[in-house]
């Protein structure tokens, strides 16, 4: 119980100065106009400046991914998954691409909750539609997508390719029923300190709500800790990307049909922006770019990304990480492309 208090207040704390330097970030130091203590170099202090950015934009959104991944550890159970999850194998990967209406998390929450779930007995293709269809088919995405475009056709476009992909990816794995050949086996194993799977069931079943809530909160600071390893790594690895590849070549080549398409994957992959706020990045492109590109952007870049990638890796076999980065992006530039050489919007 004590360690269960201590990791409580350590998350609590964490909790704090994630909104407090999400708050300083994005309020408090553009209208005070404060510099940096240290006067680094131009260059350094661009790459420590978008690191915290990135850093900041995706934390708030990996510990909500990892809150939800401690009230599905203690309070849902393999039945409760197993009731709720229909038989037939396309109506059970729609669902899971649809997930994220109910789990409201982005690219980089949805790693944890999708842990959670395989250790509830989540089927193979249900997750795997969830991962790639939730950062996109959620309520804040949604609403982020249509404050930036409105009701137009890049909006439904967006919202319908990424379920169309996530679910199509979804039914590839149905081939491959076997979780365990899919998911690394520490996945499926307990995360220290934090699993219901090591206490008796007849002491759940008389613990007070209290206790598994506060229980629920120890697993979710586990959980963000455990993950945001790869976040950090992801984020550093996002920024040197973005430090060596000028952005302005990707540019100088928008208004191809074709290398467009390719070009604004490339920046979606590159740029690692959360869902959340992809779409205004979109909207800055609308200009110079092609309509297939922007389209291919907006679906590609909330599937796979530099951070994602590495999440991906600390809960998927590498061949499965492959198949998740190679698929979605043929897909979104087909699409692209069929738009820009076709369809002509």
């Amino acid at each position: 119980m004590e360690m269960t208090r201590k990791r409580l207040l350590s998350f609590v704390l964490l909790v704090l100065v994630i909104l407090l330097g999400t708050f300083l970030l994005d309020n408090l130091l553009p209208v005070l106009g404060m510099t940096p203590a240290i006067n680094l170099p131009d260059m350094a202090q661009n790459y420590v400046t978008t690191f915290v950015g990135l850093f900041i934009e995706a934390a708030p959104f990996l510990l909500l991914g990892s809150i939800v991944a401690g009230l599905i550890s203690v309070f849902v159970t393999p039945d409760d998954m197993a009731r709720v999850i229909p038989r037939n194998k396309y109506i059970a990967t729609a669902m899971g691409a649809l997930l994220g209406m109910i789990f409201p998390v982005c690219e980089c929450g949805v790693v944890p909750v999708v842990r959670r779930l395989y250790q509830k007995g989540l089927p193979t293709s249900v997750g795997i539609a969830f991962i790639l269809g939730a950062p996109v088919l959620n309520p804040v995405v949604i609403a982020s997508t249509y404050a930036a475009f409105g009701l137009s056709t890049i909006f439904w476009a967006r919202i319908g390719f990424t379920f169309v992909i996530a679910m199509g990816i979804g039914l590839v794995f149905t081939a491959q029923p076997d979780l365990l050949k899919v998911v690394r086996p520490a996945t499926l194993a307990p995360i220290i300190g934090g699993s219901t799977d090591l206490i008796p069931i007849e002491s759940i079943k008389i613990e007070s709500f209290s206790t598994r809530l506060q229980r629920s909160f120890g697993i979710a600071a586990d959980e963000f800790f455990d993950m945001g390893r790869y976040l950090v790594v992801g984020s550093l690895i996002a920024t040197t990307m973005q430090s060596l590849i000028p952005q302005q070549v990707l540019i100088s080549i928008g208004t191809s049909p074709i290398t467009s398409v390719i070009a604004l994957c490339a920046l979606a992959f590159v740029l690692s922006v959360c869902s959340t706020v992809d779409a205004f990045i979109a909207l800055y492109f609308v200009r110079t770019f092609t309509s297939g590109s922007i389209i291919a952007f907006l679906v590609f870049g909330p599937m796979v990304d530099i951070k994602s990638i590495l999440m991906f890796l600390g809960v998927f076999h590498r061949k499965t990480v492959a198949y998740l980065f190679v698929l979605p992006l043929l897909a979104a530039i087909l699409i692209g492309l069929v738009i820009n050489l076709n369809l002509g919007w």
